[in-house]
Formats: structure tokens, sequence, C-alpha cells
């Protein structure tokens, strides 16, 4: 199921990881961790993958459209 929420919200979600979140999202997901780091703004397509986010630009950074909130679910777990 997609979910909408803000650009701000998405990069504090990122910013509150704690260290080493990205590679055990990326190790359980058997994905790039350069694919999780894409799934949070990232713009690093040689090493990793879309993450299948769609940007819209507009006041708190704009929204984005998360067309899968896996890795999201993962993150919130991760930082309670």
């Amino acid at each position: 199921m997609s979910k909408t929420i803000t650009f701000n919200e998405l990069r504090s979600i990122k910013d509150r990881l704690p260290s080493g979140s990205i590679k055990r999202i990326a190790e359980q997901l058997n994905i790039s961790e350069e694919t999780v780091r894409n799934y949070f703004g990232g713009w690093n397509f040689e090493k990793g993958e879309s993450a299948g986010i769609h940007y819209e630009k507009g006041p708190n950074g704009g929204i984005v459209v998360l067309e899968d909130t896996t890795i999201l679910e993962m993150a919130r777990k991760m930082i309670k």
C-alpha cells in the first residue's frame, strides 16, 4: 500500500536511525545499501536502484509518495 509523507519527515526518520541501520535493512531485504539510501532521498543510481518513490516539490521539502512502505516500517521499528 502506498503512503504519502513530506520529504523532511522522510529525512528525519533516516537521520534518527541508529548506526548500522541502513546496512541491516539492506541485508534483511536482500537489496543494496545504496538502494536503501535512495529510498531516503539519495540519488546514487549507479550503485543502487530506484526504491519506488515519487517526489513532488512543495513546502517542507515537498511530498514523497512511497509505493512500498516496507523500508519505512522497518526504519520506524528500529527508531523505537
